[in-house]
């Protein structure tokens, strides 16, 4: 049941009939309206739904009785409820007035205990006030003294730590660094006390720190050249101590620079003394040593014996170098700082030091080890270059000078002494070279020379290139970069050959042509096929062949006036040569020496006569040509050239048979029974075609 229906039935019982039996006209307004209240109602009101859901919970029933005492009923339990609310509100009061005495009985007894510690505050304040002055006074005092045992403890070092930094009977070990870098620290937290009102104790302690670490590092100075005279560079121990030593003692610049040229004429003296050992197998003292091999003794060539003094030299600066280079770049870093903060503590050292450079320092220092090794060993090599009289040997020697160079250019970088050594005796050795090979060649030029019958290359020649064939398979195998190689290489041609092929030159200007240029030609082919093999060769190679080009076209020339001689055509093409192509030309043929009947069927004899052999006895020319192909190619092209000038005169002779043809047309004509004459052509009947098919 809902509240519609409700209503619904109280306007039935109100007005005695159904409100929804229809529309009738008597219905009064009232009841419209009520009814139309009833079904606007929203039943969506949560305060309806309240209602509703209460009176279903109370299981009431719809019925005429409950309807009209609905309203009372309510009202009752609302007065009911109402009743109790305010039944419970008076016991609250109640026992809110009981508390209020008690809290009020409460305040009574504060108040009287506040009362009496104000009494008991007054009498005991100046014995407080007093005990709070003696607490602020121990408070300070210990504090002072907690002040002044750290001043102590942090500032003052104890006799044994000052002794283990500056007797030298005590070792430097960690001790000693630890007891250095506490007064290194001490001396910087003095700077601290010099800012403050009194600067007398700052300045005292500095003074005495700075003395006691003036005396650590002249001890630790002085510990590390004595560890330098004997200090074996593979024992990783002793250079453990010794890169630390370096790494402290480089806070002072001048003591470690100072220390690093000891060290540095230290193991030049050690280097010297090795490399004598190596040459002779005794030291300077002359101990000898069974386990050494003297390069004196076992190298007996001179190229063995400079490169053995060359590797032992370039094993000692890998060795030197991979040694000291635990010293200075696995600890540059470190040395770096130590330096800048040994400028910074000496101010007038800005100018005049450099900061450190772990790398160059190392080829540096490097360099110094090996002064003494390098000037025993350009002692040595300049005795072996100066004694010998091999240009061969002298310019292997140079080579491999060259290539331990670049090598150690690679290990030390550009500046250094063993450098400019090998680059002195590099040049020494040229020098060498180039005085024998000019001797040589003075020594040939000032010979009886005479070209050999059969026009071969001379023995000085052959040797010559040789001996160039070796020099050029040692540089070959050089490590001079691709680009430069050929102009490198240029200075040792000019040296090595060229004087040789000028005396070649000199000795065919005697003879004539063909010799001349067979002989020459034969010189320059044997050069060629020693330098073909080489690309560094190349540019000179281009010039022998534009000089191998000039003397080949003489022999062209001169086989083309051989073809031109023996075939007979030489006057017959003499005198055409200067005629035109005009008729009255064409017409004093005919009147000409070499074109009459008897003199062109002579030359027509001969020509038949040279052309079975004509190419043979051409080549016999150049038989002692010492190329085959290139004397086939030079009688060719000469029998080409002889075809064009037989073929200029084969037109010729054609051109003047027409002209005599007419000529002999219109003179039938004239006087038919004239007797008609020969023309060239059936005297002189070869044709261009025949030529060059036997010439082929």
């Amino acid at each position: 049941m809902n509240a519609s229906d409700f209503e619904i039935a109280d306007l039935v019982a109100e007005y005695g009939e159904d409100p929804l039996s229809g529309y009738a006209p008597q219905r009064s307004n009232a009841l419209s309206n009520k009814l139309s209240s009833i079904l606007s109602t929203s039943f969506a009101d949560a305060e309806i739904r309240d209602a509703l859901r209460t009176l279903d919970e109370r299981g009431i029933q719809n019925s005429p009785g409950t309807r009209r005492h609905l309203r009372l009923a309510a009202q009752k339990e609302v007065f009911e409820r109402n009743g109790d609310v305010i039944e419970d509100f008076g016991r609250v009061a109640e026992q809110l007035r009981r508390i209020g005495s008690t809290i009020a009985s409460l305040k009574r007894c504060c108040e009287g205990m506040q009362q009496h510690v104000a009494a008991t505050h007054r009498d005991t304040g100046p014995t407080l006030e007093e005990a709070n002055t003696l607490f602020s006074q121990s408070q300070e005092n210990n504090t002072k003294q907690q002040l002044l045992d750290a001043f102590k403890s942090h500032f003052i070092m104890s006799g044994d730590d000052l002794e283990a930094l500056n007797s030298t009977v005590t070792p430097v070990d960690d001790k000693f660094f630890g007891d250095l870098a506490r007064l290194k620290q001490i001396h910087r937290d003095c700077q601290v006390l010099l800012g403050s009102e009194n600067q007398q104790l700052g300045l005292e302690l500095m003074d005495k720190s700075s003395r006691d670490l003036n005396a650590a590092f002249q001890k630790l100075y002085r510990w590390v050249q004595k560890e330098f005279q004997a200090v074996n560079l593979e024992n990783p121990q002793i250079n453990a101590s010794i890169r630390r030593s370096l790494r402290v003692l480089a806070e002072r610049p001048t003591l470690f620079q100072s220390c690093l040229d000891f060290f540095a004429e230290s193991r030049d003296r050690n280097l010297s003394d090795s490399f004598y050992t190596a040459l002779t197998g005794t030291s300077n003292n002359q101990d000898e040593d069974p386990i050494t091999k003297p390069i004196d003794y076992h190298a007996h060539e001179p190229l063995r014996f400079v490169s053995d003094m060359l590797a032992w030299t370039h094993s000692a600066t890998v060795s030197e170098r991979e040694a000291l280079e635990v010293l200075f770049v696995s600890e540059g870093d470190e040395i770096v700082k130590g330096i800048r903060a040994g400028i910074e503590s000496e101010p007038w050292l800005q100018e005049t030091t450099e900061l450190f450079d772990g790398k160059k320092s190392l080829e540096q220092l490097v360099n110094r080890d090996l002064t003494g090794v390098a000037r025993a060993l350009r002692q040595r090599v300049e005795q072996v270059i100066q004694t010998d009289e091999d240009p061969v040997l002298v310019y292997k020697i140079a080579n491999l000078i060259d290539f331990y160079r670049a090598t150690f250019k690679r290990l030390l970088g550009s500046e250094s002494t063993i450098l400019d050594t090998l680059t002195t005796l590099q040049q020494s050795a040229l020098r060498q070279y180039r005085t024998i090979m000019q001797d040589r060649a003075t020594f040939v030029a000032t010979q009886k020379l005479n070209v050999s019958p059969d026009l071969s290359p001379p023995e000085f020649l052959l040797e010559a290139l040789d001996q160039l064939g070796e020099l050029m398979k040692s540089y070959d195998s050089s490590l001079a970069p691709a680009e430069s190689r050929e102009a490198e290489f240029s200075s040792i041609l000019t040296d090595s050959l060229d004087p040789f092929l000028k005396i070649c030159k000199n000795m065919a200007s005697k003879i004539a042509e063909p010799a001349l240029s067979i002989f020459t030609i034969n010189c320059l082919l044997a050069a060629k096929s020693s330098l073909t093999s080489y690309d560094f060769t190349a540019e000179r190679l281009a010039e022998m062949d534009n000089t191998i080009d000039e003397h080949a076209t003489n022999l062209v020339d001169y086989q083309h006036a051989f073809f031109l001689h023996t075939s007979g055509l030489h006057p017959l093409l003499a005198v055409l040569a200067p005629l035109s192509d005009s008729v009255n030309d064409l017409k004093a043929i005919s009147t000409l020496a070499p074109f009459q009947k008897q003199s062109l069927a002579d030359a027509s004899q001969i020509l038949d006569d040279f052309l079975p052999s004509a190419l043979m006895d051409a080549m016999e020319n150049l038989r002692l040509l010492k190329a085959t192909r290139l004397v086939q190619e030079l009688t060719s092209e000469a029998a080409s050239l002889f075809c064009e000038d037989f073929q200029f005169v084969e037109g010729r002779l054609t051109a003047a048979d027409v002209v005599y043809a007419n000529e002999d047309q219109e003179g039938e004509a004239a006087a038919p029974d004239s007797e008609k004459r020969l023309s060239l052509r059936t005297l002189y009947p070869r044709t261009s075609g025949e030529i060059r098919v036997l010439l082929s």
